[in-house]
């Protein structure tokens, strides 16, 4: 039996590699692991997200951070944003940790189920969310992340067209005062919904 990469524990065997990703005008070295999502380097969808995101003010998350592409490339990027990281996946947490004291980035590494165990507010929440894991838990994540953004807050998530990202936007708007696809890459959208301050 497969693990979903969204699984606590892992129980595949351990196949360790490395692999070098470049976004943002920086390049990071990775240590990648079975079990992991997109265990043989940055995936079309993790890129478009990445290439698509402002420069950060403040503190950041990188909801379901895998092994820590996201937050390791931001941090290159802009090292004076306070990175958050956290996954549900213990395996893919450790690989995060390690991965950013490999590269020289500063953040702090959580693990639990979407928010379970991240304390604090942010100016912006980043995510590739499981679209495996169903519409209902995404859509909670997207609920979730509303509460915990600050006022003038940002979500950047990416989803492929294909995969729901149009109902995806119809619901962002919904809960957000504007939600807007800031960009189309190879069938995927990245979709930045806020609310206005008052």
């Amino acid at each position: 039996m497969s693990d979903h990469y969204y699984t606590e524990n892992p129980g595949s065997e351990h196949d360790f590699r490395t692999v070098r990703c470049s976004a943002l005008g920086v390049e990071a070295e990775f240590l990648t692991d079975a079990g992991v999502f997109s265990r043989d380097g940055l995936d079309t969808g993790t890129r478009a997200l990445l290439e698509a995101l402002p420069e950060p003010a403040g503190r950041v998350l990188d909801l379901g951070c895998g092994w820590g592409a996201v937050g390791v490339l931001m941090g290159k990027r802009w090292p004076k944003a306070e990175i958050v990281m956290t996954d549900i996946n213990r395996r893919a947490a450790e690989l995060a940790r390690h991965n950013l004291a490999q590269n020289g980035v500063t953040a702090q590494v959580f693990e639990g189920d979407g928010f379970e165990n991240v304390p604090g507010d942010f100016d912006m929440i980043v995510t590739n969310p499981p679209i495996r894991a169903g519409k209902a838990a995404i859509y909670a994540l997207f609920a979730d992340a509303k509460a915990r953004l600050r006022p003038g807050g940002e979500l950047y998530i990416v989803i492929r067209k294909q995969q729901g990202a149009p109902s995806a936007l119809k619901y962002l708007r919904e809960i957000f005062s504007e939600a807007e696809v800031v960009s189309r890459t190879a069938g995927f959208w990245v979709i930045r919904a806020s609310d206005q301050i008052q």
